[in-house]
């Protein structure tokens, strides 16, 4: 890579490049290569540890398409057909179940409620994905008929998250790290669960105060798994790109049906969804991405298959605007 690009790409992180406030990471890769890798600002602002490309971030809702990838793997097994309905795997699942397919979860085209604003009052205690299901499971109905509509659903993937468990027999950490994770080398990524995993290198989140920088590591939500529980680096992040490239985790037919947009409508202009992507046109080359946001982290991958060009970016501050800076990197390396 050319130093003056890299100075350009300095340039726009210099409000997190300080010596005193919670930073970020980025990758971009392009032709198989990471072209472009460095951290910037404090993963712990405490104990002064610095963001580094090894520096495990929550992932917000980029856990989506590990969560979905999850699901495309037994059903590639034939544990699962994506047509099956909700009432198949949860038989304690209210009437409403029968008519929602994984295929809905997966591409947020459900209709359920979103469990955070059914959170019993008082609760104090974070919440888990079967606890979403007790949630959902006291509802009496959907926001609108399965299939009609896209409404973004954490409840979906808290969902999915218990059926990999219902039918793989595993906990969803353990069928991830198995399954994905370790066959993939992304040795230092784990779906996080409070006193039973351990997070290396762990990036912590913060938030903005007029005293300056607070911890804003975890919250009510933060320990529902299937829709944003996996904490990951960048370094990790590229083996997980590349292998997007292969057959290693399903075949090519699958995750074309992955990147496909199953809704061509999305809360976002010009793009659909697939399983755990969004998914559309840039400049008429194919594009996929998703962006995830937390507590205290903020994170963005998007990839140009055909270009062979995926930018990656991770930062420990809630609510910061990386999309800029994601558009602005895309733009210098197109």
């Amino acid at each position: 890579m050319s130093q003056p690009n890299e100075k350009v790409v300095d340039a726009l992180f210099h409000d997190f490049d300080q010596a005193d406030a919670p930073g970020a990471a980025v990758m971009v890769i392009r032709n198989g290569k990471p072209i472009l890798a460095k951290g910037y600002g404090l993963a712990d602002l405490e104990k002064k540890i610095p963001c580094t490309t090894d520096t495990n971030f929550r992932l917000a809702s980029l856990t989506k398409q590990f969560t979905a990838m999850a699901v495309l793997i037994l059903a590639e097994q034939g544990k699962l057909s994506l047509g099956d309905h909700l009432s198949k795997f949860f038989p304690e699942f209210p009437q409403y179940g029968k008519t929602i397919t994984i295929r809905h979860l997966l591409t947020h085209r459900s209709g359920l409620l979103d469990y955070e604003d059914h959170i019993p009052q008082g609760t104090t205690i974070p919440l888990s994905d079967r606890d979403v299901l007790f949630i959902l499971q006291r509802q009496s109905k959907t926001d609108f008929l399965p299939g009609s509509q896209f409404h973004y659903s954490n409840s979906a993937y808290a969902l999915l998250a218990l059926l990999v468990e219902n039918v793989s027999r595993r906990t969803f950490p353990g069928f991830l790290k198995e399954r994905i994770f370790e066959p993939l080398g992304m040795t230092n990524t784990a779906a996080y669960v409070a006193g039973l995993s351990f997070v290396p290198n762990r990036g912590y989140g913060y938030a903005s105060a007029r005293s300056g920088w607070e911890l804003s590591d975890q919250s009510l939500t933060s320990a529902v798994l299937g829709d944003g529980g996996i904490y990951s680096s960048v370094a990790d992040l590229f083996k997980w790109d590349q292998a997007l490239y292969t057959e290693k985790l399903v075949s090519r037919k699958m995750l074309s049906d992955a990147f496909a947009a199953h809704s061509s409508q999305s809360d976002f202009k010009g793009s659909g969804y697939g399983y755990g992507w969004y998914v559309g046109k840039l400049r008429d080359a194919e594009h996929v991405w998703h962006y995830g946001s937390t507590c205290g982290f903020s994170t963005r991958i998007e990839r140009f298959p055909g270009k062979k060009l995926s930018v990656i970016v991770l930062a420990n501050r809630r609510d910061t605007p990386i999309s800029p800076i994601v558009e602005k990197i895309i733009e210098l390396f197109w």
